[in-house]
């Protein structure tokens, strides 16, 4: 495997292509069996403590949102049932959905460093009403969907890029994120290629939420064969590389 020497112009590059899984090439911790680290820091020596409230603040309105924000969860089984074209409709828009113009820039649903927005979301279709089976990505700007490639196979392909987690292939479809560098790089050189994470941590938990408030299956996914992924959408790896993935169907009991 060839290795990308580090400098200060390529070192968010190199991070990227040195953390991919073909690299890993020792043995966990975990899997040595060091025992389980602290779930939290310890509280200093002689401390204030405080004790806060169980109960959220709010009415009747934002009590349900509490409510939503507790039942989160990953969950993994899904039913045969096909997503709605209105669900996916309303899961993309709140994950990306442009809220208006502004001076270049798009205020969307989430947050991104300097308003830079790098994400494209791209989405393998296996089971929703309206859409042939393959490969879709949402436009933001035009709220729309376009198809890339009809293949109804393509999600058990995406599956193996996954390192063979079958969700993938049962579920009703699979958010897949890619970040166009170039847009987070313009502003902040290296240093946007940490902010690309930072922004799919709000997309996906945007996603997470909207599932609940939808009654629909979410679970994210980070174990991902970059290079088959990357090959498998369409996207050269470098200038635009898959970062992150979800798949969402609809729920059956158990979670």
């Amino acid at each position: 495997m060839t290795r990308i020497e580090a400098n200060p112009d390529n070192i968010g590059q190199v991070f990227q292509e040195h953390t991919k899984y073909k690299y890993v090439a020792t043995p966990s911790e975990m899997m040595r069996g060091r025992p389980l680290p602290a779930v939290e820091q310890p509280v200093p020596d002689g401390a204030d403590i405080m004790t806060l409230p169980r109960d959220a603040a709010g009415d009747q309105e934002a009590e349900v949102f509490w409510r939503r924000v507790a039942s989160r969860r990953s969950r993994r089984n899904f039913a045969d049932e096909a997503l709605e074209l209105g669900e996916l409709s309303t899961l993309l828009w709140a994950t990306q959905g442009v809220l208006k113009m502004m001076d270049g820039h798009t205020m969307r649903t989430v947050p991104s460093a300097g308003a830079r927005h790098p994400l494209e979301t791209y989405v393998i279709v296996n089971r929703v009403e309206s859409l042939a089976g393959g490969l879709y990505r949402y436009q933001p700007l035009e709220h729309q969907l376009v198809q890339l490639r009809e293949d109804a196979r393509l999600g058990f392909q995406a599956a193996m890029a996954c390192l063979q987690q079958n969700m993938v292939a049962l579920c009703g479809a699979t958010f897949v994120w890619t970040a166009v560098i170039d847009r987070a790089r313009w502003k902040y050189q290296q240093r946007g290629y940490r902010y690309i994470y930072l922004d799919a941590g709000h997309v996906c938990q945007n996603l997470y939420m909207a599932c609940e408030f939808l009654h629909l299956n979410c679970c994210a996914i980070g174990a991902v064969d970059d290079d088959v992924m990357n090959e498998l959408i369409g996207v050269d790896g470098r200038e635009e590389f898959v970062i992150y993935l979800a798949v969402v169907g609809k729920r059956r009991g158990g979670g």
